[in-house]
Parts: structure tokens; C-alpha cells; sequence
């Protein structure tokens, strides 16, 4: 299984090859065995493995630091569930990607399903990303009145309680279509979107192939800003927070976001324009490609958004007196069990059965291939 040949890209069907790769590509008859064994040698997929494989283990410290702040309720409290939703999405987009990339030799069908899978967490992805914003970033949703160790203790354990742990204030609402979106489609309207979006994306491995790499980046922009209103809401609006000389926190949460979006630009570009690859065809095919940029750049994002939601976090967790603006409406009520995990695990299922479809469609048209390349 070390020594297997590696072919170029007359060797295999067009189906397989990548846009300006020429060489490395392993012979889609792969066993399991020889699929894992190929994560240590140089293949045009070693890369795009390891470059959201490692990544799982940076995002993974960052995410438990925030179990070990002070005054941060039990891992298991309903503050935390938008958390965990959010940072499962991001592990099962990781992992899916980074397995996709190296089992897909396989066979033609398991590469299809493996794609159809990433897609799919991609998407799981960007509405557990929903959940966070909604309830830790957007002001009307997700703040609880709670401080640093004594202070405030009553809330601070009223944080394992729904009904305390988001108490409604006594503000006189004000009226906005925002505050009626956010109330009545936000989450709906981010899970009807990551469907469209798996849907696109499985129908590109058989429609729209010469632009298959503009349509998967491009049908992503429009869940992006859906996942993204409650931030455009607070950049654009008065701060939730009351000023305070000695906390430096509050004013970061833009600087991420914007750094947020410019690494998920960059890895737009590079998805897209096939760059470096596309001016000398055949000299990055094994280390330096295009596609491992944009999972470096894409996972940098990712982790600039992580901060952004945890400098909110804290800020929940150490104001020493969060109290909203009268410019802003009363609060909704906090995560439950069905509100978040009840929403990824409903939008798993319909994801499935996205899958499963594309899948047996996929059975049906490379079968026969499949059973060609067999006997070759």
C-alpha cells in the first residue's frame, strides 16, 4: 500500500481530475487501508488532508479555554448550547472535509457521497454559526444579567434555569422589521438557505462543470449574510454594553468579524482563480495548490470567528452590569434543548436525505463506470 503508482491525469476519468493538476492522482479503486495509508505520502490529496485535518486540533484548544473562565457556568448549562452546537458544526465541517479528501479514491460513488457529506457539514456549519450569533451576539437575544464570581450569584446559578437565565426587561419595544426578522425567521430562514445550498452544490458534480468552482463558493454568500444579520445589527447599532474604561473587549468583536470576512474573501479567490496552479499546470500538484490555500485561509476565518464569539461571550459573563440601551427591545427568551440542538439535529435529518438522494443518483451513473475500471 506504500508503493502504489500514482497516475496523471490521462490515467483516470475526467470525472476525478482537478482543474491544472497533472500528476499524483491515485487510481479510484482504492481499499480503506491504501485510502489511509496515502495521508503519508505525497499525493495531489495529502495536502488538502492534513490542511483541515490539523486544524481540528487549534480549534479544539481554543474551544475548551472557554470552560475554564471565571464565573463560566457548567459545560453542560443552557448558556452554553449555542456553543456547542456552533463548535460540533465546525468539528463535523473539519473532519468531513479532510476524510472527503482522503477516502475519495475509493471508488466514483464513495468519492460523490464523501463531497455530497462535506457539502452537507458546510452547511450544518453556517446555521450552528446562526445560533451563536443569535443568541450571544444579537442584543436581543442571549444576554443574561449575570457578573463576576459573587456578584450577581442568584443569576449567575439561575444560568442552568431558561426561565432566569434570560429574564424579560421592562423596555418599551421599539419597532423595526429587524427585531420582527430576527424574532420570527432568522434561524428558519438560515436553515431553508443551508438546504438550497447542499442541493446546489451536489447538483454541481453533475451540472455546470466548467463553473462548478465559482458556483460552490458563490451560492455560500448568500447564507453568510443571513448567518451574519445579527452582526450588521450591531455594528450598526448602539452597543448593549455600558462603556468601561478598564475593559478593552467590547470594541473587538468588529475587528474579527472584519478579519473574518477578509479571510473568507481570500479564500473565494483562491477557490475560484485556481491560483498558483493555473499559470504553471503540473509544478504545484502535490504541495502549494490552490485548494489547500483555501482550506488554510478558510479555517483561518473560521478561528477569527470563534474569537469574535467568545470576546461576546466573556462580555456576557464579566460586564460588571449589563444593561441594554432603552433604544433597544426587550429580550427574547434563552436557548433551550429544541431551540438549538433540536434545530441542528431536524436539519441533519432533511441534509440526509439530500445526501441519500444525490447518492442513489449517483449509484445509478457511475455504477457502470465503476464496474469498467474495476476490470481494468
Amino acid at each position: 500500500m506504500w508503493s502504489l503508482p500514482l497516475v496523471r491525469h490521462t490515467d483516470v476519468p475526467p470525472k476525478v481530475t482537478e482543474s491544472f493538476i497533472l500528476s499524483g492522482y491515485r487510481f479510484p479503486n482504492y481499499s480503506l487501508r491504501q485510502c489511509l495509508a496515502s495521508a503519508f505520502r505525497p499525493t495531489n490529496e495529502t495536502g488538502n488532508f492534513w490542511t483541515h485535518f490539523l486544524p481540528i486540533f487549534v480549534f479544539a484548544f481554543y474551544f475548551l479555554e472557554v470552560f475554564a473562565w471565571e464565573g463560566a457556568p457548567e459545560p453542560s448549562s443552557p448558556f452554553f448550547y449555542p456553543f456547542w452546537n456552533y463548535c460540533l458544526g465546525v468539528f463535523y465541517l473539519l473532519l468531513a472535509s479532510s476524510l472527503a479528501h482522503l477516502l475519495n479514491s475509493m471508488s466514483l460513488i464513495i468519492r460523490e457521497i464523501c463531497f455530497f457529506v462535506d457539502y452537507g457539514t458546510i452547511s450544518a456549519y453556517t446555521v450552528g454559526s446562526s445560533l451563536a450569533y443569535y443568541y450571544y451576539i444579537y442584543p436581543q437575544a442571549g444576554i443574561p444579567e449575570i457578573g463576576v464570581g459573587g456578584r450577581n450569584a442568584s443569576h449567575k446559578k439561575g444560568l442552568n434555569i431558561d426561565d432566569e437565565t434570560w429574564p424579560s426587561a421592562s423596555l418599551s419595544p421599539r419597532p423595526s422589521i429587524f427585531c420582527w426578522f430576527f424574532e420570527n425567521l432568522y434561524i428558519p430562514t438560515s436553515c431553508l438557505v443551508a438546504i438550497v445550498c447542499v442541493i446546489t452544490c451536489c447538483n454541481t458534480r453533475q451540472r455546470w462543470r466548467k463553473y462548478r468552482y465559482a458556483v460552490r463558493t458563490l451560492v455560500f454568500i448568500l447564507p453568510f449574510f443571513i448567518s451574519s444579520t445579527p452582526v450588521f445589527y450591531r455594528l450598526l447599532s448602539p452597543s448593549p454594553y455600558i462603556p468601561h474604561s478598564s475593559s478593552s473587549m467590547f470594541s473587538t468583536m468588529p475587528a474579527f468579524f472584519y478579519r473574518h470576512c477578509f479571510w473568507l474573501v481570500v479564500s473565494a479567490i483562491f477557490n475560484i482563480s485556481k491560483i498558483p496552479e493555473r499559470f504553471s499546470p503540473g509544478y504545484f500538484d502535490i504541495w502549494g495548490h490552490s485548494h489547500q490555500w483555501f482550506h488554510c485561509c478558510t479555517f483561518l476565518s473560521i478561528l477569527d470567528e470563534l474569537h469574535m464569539i467568545k470576546v461576546e461571550m466573556r462580555a456576557l459573563l464579566l460586564s460588571p452590569a449589563l444593561v441594554l440601551s432603552p433604544a433597544i427591545p426587550p429580550r427574547l427568551p434563552g436557548p433551550t434543548f429544541c431551540s438549538t440542538y433540536g434545530i441542528m439535529v431536524l436539519l441533519q435529518g432533511c441534509i440526509a436525505s439530500v445526501i441519500g438522494w444525490f447518492g442513489w443518483c449517483a449509484y445509478y451513473i457511475y455504477a457502470p463506470e465503476q464496474k469498467m475500471l474495476k476490470g481494468h
